[in-house]
């Protein structure tokens, strides 16, 4: 029930599967003012000096020190100005990192309490994403069809409500399969639109942005997530093993509400049509009042956008990246039916992961944040591959052999492959925000998402296929060791088709192309 967008750590090796923020040129035009106030101010002095005023020029010049020493004193987290609007973009991806105090609770209730094999509960989760791969249907939506007068506001203070409701009837009543499909499908699809909601706060202020200044903004959301997970992870384990599944699903209820109490802090205008306003010079003569006119006008945006090679062709690979078998589940069986190891223990590797993955953020927003997509991708495919075959080593036993215990091994291999899936999935979240046009910044957001949410989806039903063909069950895992290797071959099959990545000039003109789209008249294709 966490995000998925940040869930899909490289295969095998643990993948993770508003206005007022002042940008770069905003900045500029800001100090550009200030300095033609200046000059106007030092006009001004020699005039009233002319005429007897006493106007002084020191006194000018304090003032415009004055205002840009205001500017310098205003919070910034990795470069970000913290305005309301930021506070509660933050504030959500926060919740979506804390919420994972569940996760090991879900994992255990499948497995001990509901008693599924590997493959059923793989495709168990496999189901439970699929409010993640509708995610432009909530883009549309919330751009199209605002609730209460308020396009994002309102969305989230209700999914915050349901999330907690979800968790709540996993808490109380919840025994059987079916009921906790249900139940953590409500809770995913709240997520997923709270996430879709917020992404389009983000991709307003990302457009038109640097790579730089859009790396920024995207570390600063992932990386209040990766805060909130080392909140709840270390407590994620010991909470499950010294009170229970269901104390943990309860306590996890109330953690939603922070996103409904965040709400209140976007700063949006009561409207009721500002959609359709900013689309009816798109298609004047056929735009009618309502939703369905706005939810097509966007839908050919979209496909305008799309459709470009540049941007459909790298989201053709991002697919392709994330479609890659994972044999997560089955290791996680082996972990603890073989091992041994317990809930508690598998916090700790939590938490360590989780200030991994925060690391893998700050990793990319100091150092990586300019380098090419394929160049990212080569690498960290190529060393996630080789990480994930460490796999191999803790099936076998070898690591003992060489005097490694299975929990130091297990921490250092989660580590390690942790800060390289993040590191690997940030150039996704930039490339993906910086080509979103105005008007539906939430809907085509969601619609890369959707197609990397998808291609996670799609690894998950092959692990979860090849982990039946083998016969890797809850009690044999003779063949898991060779379904760790098939899984991390495979995950080099996106190589070849690096050449989808569009080099930076071409990534450049093909935001430039999506910021023009709106202004074509679609009738006129």
């Amino acid at each position: 029930m966490e995000d998925r967008d940040s869930d899909r750590l490289t295969k095998g090796r643990r993948r993770n599967i508003e206005r007022d923020l002042p940008s770069t040129d905003t900045m500029r035009s800001s100090l550009s003012d200030s300095r033609m106030e200046g000059r106007n101010g030092l006009e001004m002095t020699q005039w009233d000096e002319e005429g007897g005023s006493p106007t002084s020029k020191k006194t000018e010049m304090k003032e415009i020190k004055d205002s840009l020493s205001r500017k310098k004193r205003n919070c910034e987290i990795f470069g970000v100005v913290m305005s309301p609007d930021t506070v509660a973009i933050a504030m959500v991806y926060f919740v979506q990192g804390v919420l994972g105090l569940s996760r090991l609770a879900v994992s255990f209730f499948l497995k001990d309490n509901l008693h599924l094999d590997p493959a059923e509960t793989a495709m168990l989760i496999g189901v439970t994403a699929f409010p993640w791969l509708i995610k432009p249907l909530y883009g549309l939506i919330s751009d199209g069809l605002p609730l209460f007068g308020y396009r994002r506001r309102s969305y989230l203070f209700l999914c915050g409500l349901l999330n907690a409701a979800s968790w709540a009837s996993l808490a109380m009543f919840v025994d059987d399969k079916y009921g906790a499909l249900i139940s953590i499908l409500l809770g995913s699809l709240s997520v997923a639109f709270a996430d879709v909601v917020v992404d389009s706060m983000v991709v307003e202020r990302a457009r038109g942005e640097s790579q730089n200044a859009s790396g920024s903004l995207q570390s600063l959301c992932w990386g209040s997530s990766s805060t909130g997970g080392i909140v709840s992870a270390y407590f994620s384990g010991s909470l499950v093993e010294s009170y229970g599944v269901r104390f943990v699903f309860g306590l996890t209820a109330a953690l939603p509400l922070i996103i409904s109490a965040v709400a209140v802090l976007v700063k949006e205008e009561r409207k009721t049509s500002s959609v359709r306003k900013s689309l009816e010079k798109l298609a004047p003569e056929s735009l009618e009042p309502g939703f369905l006119t706005n939810a097509k006008s966007q839908l050919w945006f979209l496909w305008e956008t799309v459709k470009e090679p540049n941007i459909f062709l790298p989201t053709l690979f991002i697919f392709i990246w994330q479609a890659t078998p994972v044999s997560d589940t089955a290791m996680l069986y082996f972990t603890t039916n073989k091992l041994g190891f317990g809930p508690e223990f598998l916090g700790r590797v939590r938490l360590v992961t989780s200030i991994a993955s925060l690391a893998g953020v700050t990793i990319y927003n100091q150092l990586l944040k300019e380098v090419s997509m394929r160049k990212m991708f080569f690498w960290t495919t190529i060393l996630g591959s080789v990480i994930g075959l460490s796999q191999v080593i803790l099936v076998t036993g070898w690591n003992r052999d060489v005097g490694i215990s299975d929990e130091w091994f297990a921490v250092g291999d989660s580590l390690v492959g942790t800060v390289l899936g993040q590191v690997s999935f940030m150039p996704v979240l930039v490339l993906a925000a910086r080509l979103c046009p105005p008007g539906v910044e939430a809907t085509l957001f969601a619609a890369l998402m959707s197609i990397s949410n998808g291609g996670g989806v799609v690894g998950g039903v092959l692990g979860a296929w090849l982990t039946e063909v083998l016969g890797v069950t809850s009690e044999n895992f003779d063949n898991l060791a060779m379904l760790v290797v098939l899984c991390n071959v495979t995950s080099l099959i996106p190589l070849p088709f690096l050449g989808l990545l569009p080099s930076e000039e071409q990534l450049a003109a093909a935001v430039e192309k999506a910021e023009n789209a709106r202004d074509v008249d679609p009738k006129a294709e």
